[in-house]
């Protein structure tokens, strides 16, 4: 038994052994004990083994298939950032368009492809964000925000192009900066 008057020193507490356990068992191992010094017993029990599922896919099956409605859904949360910038680059195409005086026909096929090259944009951001966070970094991603972000600064990057393609636009702004 330990000295009382050292508060430091060791004390052996007798804990009775835990119902089914038998007290061989017991022996072998002390709560709170670590087994310095005591010869390391060999794994007895092999690891388990991990296969793949029938679809050949190496996922974890214990996570459920997401249905189409879900993706859709998650890739719908964040498009105010898209519908802003979208809405940017339509007014802005609107002011260069009504300046040129001439066929809207030109005007409206360069605007479609804008739009369109930023939902390439858009399906390209998603895709990098499910290489990147989901396999590489096991994230669950729970909306689409980032990709909207990164649309949002496309679409009005384009806005501020045609903006600069407007000599009236341009002139205003010298005048305003002063240059």
């Amino acid at each position: 038994m330990a000295d009382q008057t050292q508060p430091w020193a060791e004390r052996t507490v007798e804990v009775p052994p835990p119902p089914g356990v038998v007290p061989s068992q017991r022996d072998a191992f002390q709560r709170g004990v670590a087994a310095v010094g005591r010869p390391r017993t060999p794994r007895t029990e092999q690891f388990p083994t991990v296969e793949h599922g029938v679809s050949g896919d190496w996922a974890d099956a214990s996570t459920p298939r997401r249905s189409m409605s879900w993706h859709l859904a998650q890739a719908r949360r964040g498009g105010e950032w898209s519908a802003a910038g979208a809405l940017f680059a339509f007014v802005c195409w609107g002011i260069w368009a009504i300046s040129g005086r001439g066929n809207m026909v030109a005007p409206l096929l360069t605007f479609v492809l804008s739009l369109l090259t930023a939902v390439g944009l858009f399906a390209l951001a998603r895709l990098l964000g499910r290489l990147i966070l989901e396999r590489q970094l096991g994230r669950v991603r729970r909306s689409a925000r980032g990709a909207h972000m990164i649309t949002a600064l496309f679409l009005a990057g384009v806005g501020v192009a045609y903006l600069q393609q407007t000599e009236w636009v341009v002139s205003a702004w010298n005048w305003v900066t002063g240059n």
